[in-house]
């Protein structure tokens, strides 16, 4: 029985974070638009395996504004220490032999509610379909920029907000870790 009330429970939160995705997608139609494989506040780095990362490289922005200043210490340093683990990672042929690590990092702008949804950015990869049955009318394949797929997160500011992204992120099977 307990068995059973967690799968409905996890069934109930995947609905739940499908229907937020769906909202912040509707959300976003109303923005201005940026060409296709452009996020804002971001960095990604090519590798045969990615990671991704939520850091608050900006403060709270006000007046509407999603994101504020640069955060120098909590922001812009944590996102150097991980660019530069990567960098030795991938340096040093010893540690992973014919592989390299690449990353998606996005900027939370010291927002929990801002963090949960470009934590949705990294589900997208697992939910999106791949196109194979899709025809274009002249029959030629479409052009798809598929998200990279990413194995573990690092990041969220605080215990709070970084428990609300490994919940959903676990649900899709993505690790995650805190930076703190």
């Amino acid at each position: 029985l307990s068995m059973l009330k967690r799968e409905v429970w996890e069934l109930t939160l995947i609905r739940l974070v499908l229907l937020l995705y769906c909202s912040l997608t509707a959300a976003q139609a109303a923005k201005p638009k940026v060409p296709s494989g452009t996020h804002l506040n971001s960095i990604r780095i090519d590798g045969d395996i990615s990671l991704g990362g939520l850091f608050p490289v900006h403060s709270r922005g006000n007046e509407g504004k999603a994101c504020g200043e640069l955060k120098k210490e909590k922001g812009i340093h944590r996102l150097e220490a991980m660019l530069f683990a990567l960098d030795r990672i991938n340096n040093d042929h010893s540690l992973l032999p014919n592989i390299t690590l690449g990353a998606r990092i996005l900027d939370t702008c010291s927002r929990d509610t801002h963090a949960l949804e470009q934590s949705l950015t990294f589900v997208q990869a697992l939910i999106e379909k791949d196109g194979t049955d899709v025809k274009c009318l002249g029959g030629g394949a479409p052009i798809i920029t598929k998200p990279e797929r990413v194995v573990g997160v690092i990041g969220a500011s605080s215990s709070s907000v970084s428990i609300m992204v490994a919940n959903i992120l676990r649900l899709f099977k993505v690790r995650t870790t805190p930076w703190w």
